[in-house]
């Protein structure tokens, strides 16, 4: 008798994915990429963690979910035993009101409504304003930072490189006759590839900020993770440079790790010589030239606004693209009255909101696309 072989969870889960776009769903690469990424993050011998990671990540409507649903029941009807032995555990829900009953003879329609309930939760929760969260919420929240998908936008080098199509390369070719003695040979081609774009984030962890500068911190570890060429910076009453302490793995050590950097935490808003100070230091033959440059903050300054819109100006001539993010930007009844911020919104070229995570998924889809 031989033993049956088990597929490792993650092929087991990426086929998964691939079977629910089979069913009709939308599911991208990024989307893919994102469930793995979730369902790492919560637990991946969760049965429910699993469907909840599904319908945050690889879902998009209400006709997806039906799908995605569908396929769950019928696909871990038979894997998800072998790869799941232990029996589901009950959660304690940090974001709703929910209350399974202890009763193990519960019947499967109360489970139906748990899991129903469980994904509506994870759903309000990634459009509600981070500012209004509970410390339950916002740990519930931070675990959900994980099926944000992130990639480098790209730019076109000024170099070629050889390739299988493109323009011929006169030389290359020529020194391939000459190896074979003037028999014929391959015609050889080149073409210019493309290469990441470095993405520059500058976040405001002044006192108006603070209460989202721990998320921003964490989209930002996010992108440091992801392997491109990425630079982070706080401004407050002075300008830090924090990638390195954003390098560690862990979600949680690397705000930790970046906290003890950042002399200035919720203290005054001093945008305008934060700016300057990073232009000096990053800018003309630095890697400001050519790159996205990403600044988090609701706008205030403390000195002359003038002064502000001057430097966002000069790192506008500089810059592939800029990108303003303000909390308050999705809020309603919003509107950039504030000096700094009328001062300096003309010289972007996006205002974004970055309110909640629904926002964040947006942010980084412009970031990629730039």
């Amino acid at each position: 008798m031989t033993t049956p072989v088990v597929n490792p969870p993650d092929a087991i889960l990426l086929a998964f994915a691939r079977a629910v776009r089979a069913a009709g769903v939308r599911v991208t690469a990024d989307r893919e990429r994102g469930y793995l990424e979730a369902v790492r993050a919560l637990d991946i011998t969760d049965p429910w963690a699993v469907l909840v990671a599904g319908r945050a990540t690889l879902c998009a409507s209400q006709d997806d979910l039906a799908r995605h649903d569908q396929v769950y029941e019928a696909w871990f009807g038979g894997e998800l035993a072998r790869l799941l032995p232990a029996p589901p555990p009950v959660h304690n829900q940090p974001y709703a009101e929910i209350e399974k009953d202890a009763d193990p003879a519960a019947d499967d329609s109360d489970q139906d409504d748990l899991v129903t309930a469980m994904a509506s939760a994870t759903e309000v929760l990634r459009h509600r304003d981070i500012a209004r969260l509970s410390q339950r919420e916002r740990n519930a929240l931070a675990r959900l930072f994980a099926a944000i998908p992130v990639h480098a936008p790209t730019r076109t080098s000024p170099r070629l490189s050889a390739a299988r199509r493109g323009r011929i390369d006169a030389r290359a070719t020529l020194r391939e006759q000459v190896r074979r003695l003037g028999e014929p040979g391959p015609i050889r081609h080149r073409r210019r590839t493309d290469r990441p774009r470095r993405v520059i984030l500058l976040i405001d962890v002044s006192g108006s900020m603070s209460a989202y500068a721990d998320a921003f911190l964490r989209l930002a570890q996010r992108f440091v993770q992801a392997g491109g060429p990425v630079e982070v910076f706080t401004i407050g009453t002075r300008l830090t440079h924090i990638t390195r302490a954003l390098t560690v793995r862990d979600p949680d050590r690397a705000l930790i790790a970046a906290g003890e950097v950042v002399p200035d935490w919720s203290g005054g808003t001093r945008l305008g010589e934060g700016l300057a100070a990073f232009l000096r230091a990053w800018g003309r033959r630095g890697p400001v030239r050519g790159a996205v440059v990403v600044i988090v903050s609701d706008g205030w300054e403390r000195d002359q606004p003038e002064a502000l819109g001057e430097q966002v100006r000069q790192l506008r001539t500089l810059a592939h693209r800029v990108i303003w993010v303000n909390p308050h930007r999705g809020k309603d009844g919003y509107a950039p009255v504030q000096q700094g911020m009328a001062a300096a919104l003309p010289h972007c070229d996006d205002f974004l909101a970055g309110h909640s995570l629904a926002t964040f998924h947006e942010l980084s889809e412009v970031i990629g696309s730039a």
